[in-house]
């Protein structure tokens, strides 16, 4: 709280906390963001490179089996079908057979083959490391065998690693090296596809153990070989295999072709990839230290942390630089505005310079002028408004409409026209009572509408012989709000200087409708009319800003005229809004009413 009251008492201690946050929290955000784009680009990249280094291996040892399993087209040789077929000795067809064994090899240079065996149910079989043998037990006692016979069209790849490999693989065979790693599949008739015996080609798995050893992950990476079931089969030296992080590895779900995660090791997190041979359904799978493959984003946080502390200091630097420039200025700016907040506009700024303090300063000159003419024309508004208010007040209580009224009804009664005289002192008092509204200046269209029939029902009944009038307003204007004593005054000037002036009976005409977000309201009359220059004049009048005249300057024989609506419109609407008039003279004249279409007034 003392550290916060301290930097609130300076203007350079404020300054420089806001200087210090406005550069350190961009440039942290900057430096956050490029280290996450960075380790997130970074750690991506190693991972696919590991992923598709994987995907390689994998497809290494299918390219293996594939050329490996050429072999196992012996199996269609005839020489083979026929002694496989038989019983007895065959040393023709055994000899045609180890001299095809010679042909493949130089073929095809298979060095990594150990050996390739025959063997039929009877035990009868010849390779080429023994030549012609005879097993000593039933070779459907060997569960691959035996597994074969079920599903003679599958292929067995064996590794020595697998359970009971040594005893079980090739029983009776005389090859039992634990580097190999068999192939097994059936050998059937050509015709009737039965099988008669057995194919093994072993095949040394040090290559195998080569690929594992030439391929590894960053620094201390490397990768093994499970089966479908999680055994491990091949794994390079115990120096770079962990065993505990393979045992970790090992009851997890490898369901994917290929994927990678990151295995929360007992030690350090591990990077863990893997890929899935096509040929044998093995996972090759890589491990490394989560911390090697994302080594290099690692180097370029650092490079982001020591960017964003040079950029602060040299910011700091810089700001202690010019805060001797700029302090003084703003203190003097400063003291201005406090005398200018307490009401003091003539608090103006001494510009010095052309810097940006400098046009600060002129601003800071210009808006106290500006408050000062908004606060003249507010007032000046005010007045005009209360004039208005004023000029609408005595238009409610106009004696002269009252007198000439009340004569009227003087004179009906006297000549026993009862029903009119309760319909003329009904409209009256509608009128009055209309005007009044209750001392609020807002009143519905479909009341000032009632209020202007009221007034237009009193001056057909004096002026019966020469006014006729008819209102066509949409019913949707009904409910949206207009100043009240809008329509009578336009009315009353349609009357007075309009109809009575013309020969013959008049027709004033009110009507309303929307056009675009603007209420029309017209007054139309087939009275005399105006000349060009009147006209003329009295747009020039309706164009004039408001307040440039008194509006109890623009009194008018008949009502307290068009200028004061147009006015009281503008002064509540705005300059886009008002009254506007077309008039032909011998014709007529009409007046439209733009006010905004909008529910929203306060009344």
């Amino acid at each position: 709280m003392k550290l916060i009251q301290w930097i609130a008492s300076s203007l350079r201690l404020k300054l420089l906390s806001m200087f210090i946050i406005l550069i350190s929290v961009p440039l942290i955000v900057v430096g956050l963001i490029s280290y996450h784009k960075s380790y997130t680009v970074v750690s991506n990249h190693n991972k696919a490179s590991t992923q598709l280094v994987a995907d390689q291996l994998a497809r290494n040892i299918d390219i293996m089996f594939e050329d490996t399993e050429r072999l196992l087209e012996l199996g269609k040789n005839p020489q083979v079908l026929q002694y496989l077929y038989s019983q007895s000795e065959s040393y023709p067809e055994a000899k045609a057979i180890l001299q095809t064994y010679n042909l493949y090899r130089e073929t095809y240079k298979y060095d990594k083959v150990l050996n390739i065996s025959f063997v039929n149910f009877y035990g009868k079989g010849i390779s080429e490391r023994k030549g012609i043998f005879k097993l000593e037990r039933n070779p459907l006692r060997n569960p691959y065998f035996q597994y074969l016979v079920q599903y003679p069209d599958a292929i067995l790849r064996i590794p020595h690693s697998a359970p009971s490999a040594e005893n079980n693989r090739l029983d009776g065979f005389a090859y039992p090296k634990q580097n190999a790693l068999s192939i097994i599949t059936t050998v059937k008739e050509r015709i009737t596809h039965e099988v008669i015996g057995f194919i093994v080609i072993d095949l040394n798995d040090s290559l195998i153990d080569e690929f594992l050893k030439n391929t590894t992950i960053k620094d201390s990476g490397f990768f093994y070989i499970n089966d479908q079931h999680g055994t491990t089969l091949f794994r390079p030296t115990a120096n770079r295999a962990s065993s505990a992080i393979i045992d970790q590895i090992r009851p997890l779900p490898l369901n994917s072709q290929h994927d990678s995660f990151i295995l929360s090791a007992r030690s350090k997190p591990q990077f863990v990839v893997y890929s899935t041979s096509k040929q044998t359904g093995w996972k090759i799978i890589g491990v490394a230290p989560f911390q090697e493959i994302i080594a290099e984003a690692n180097g370029i946080r650092q490079l982001i942390i020591i960017s964003v502390l040079l950029s602060a200091f040299f910011a700091i630097s810089l700001y202690f630089f010019l805060n001797n420039r700029l302090i003084l200025p703003i203190q003097i700016l400063m003291n201005k505005m406090r005398k200018a907040a307490n009401g003091y506009l003539e608090a103006k700024v001494t510009p010095t310079g052309s810097d940006e303090i400098a046009d600060l300063g002129k601003s800071f000159n210009i808006m106290l002028e500006k408050i000062k003419t908004l606060i003249d024309k507010s007032i000046r508004e005010n007045e005009q408004v209360k004039i208005a208010e004023l000029r609408t007040l005595q238009a409610q209580i106009n004696p002269h409409f009252l007198y000439n009224t009340l004569e009227s009804i003087i004179w009906m009664a006297e000549a026993e026209k009862k029903e009119s005289v309760i319909q003329l002192v009904q409209a009256l008092s509608k009128f009055f009572r209309l005007s009044l509204n209750q001392g609020f200046d807002w009143v519905s269209i479909q009341t000032e509408l009632e209020h202007a029939r009221n007034y237009l029902v009193i001056q057909q009944m004096r002026y019966h012989d020469i006014l006729k009038y008819e209102i066509k307003v949409d019913n949707e204007l009904q409910d949206y709000p207009i100043l009240k004593m809008t329509l009578q005054p336009l009315i009353e000037n349609a009357l007075y200087h309009g109809i009575k002036n013309k020969r013959g009976q008049g027709l004033i005409s009110i009507q309303g409708y929307v056009e675009g977000t603007s209420i029309i309201l017209t007054v139309q009359d087939n009275g005399i009319g105006m000349p060009a220059d009147r006209l003329a004049q009295l747009r020039e009048e309706l164009e004039k800003p408001v307040g440039s005249r008194s509006l109890l300057d623009g009194e008018q024989e008949g009502g307290f005229g068009l200028l004061n609506v147009h006015h009281r419109i503008r002064l509540y609407f705005g300059q886009s809004y008002g009254v506007e008039m077309e008039s032909t003279y011998m014709e007529g004249s009409t007046f439209m009413i733009r006010i905004p279409k909008s529910k929203g007034v306060n009344r």
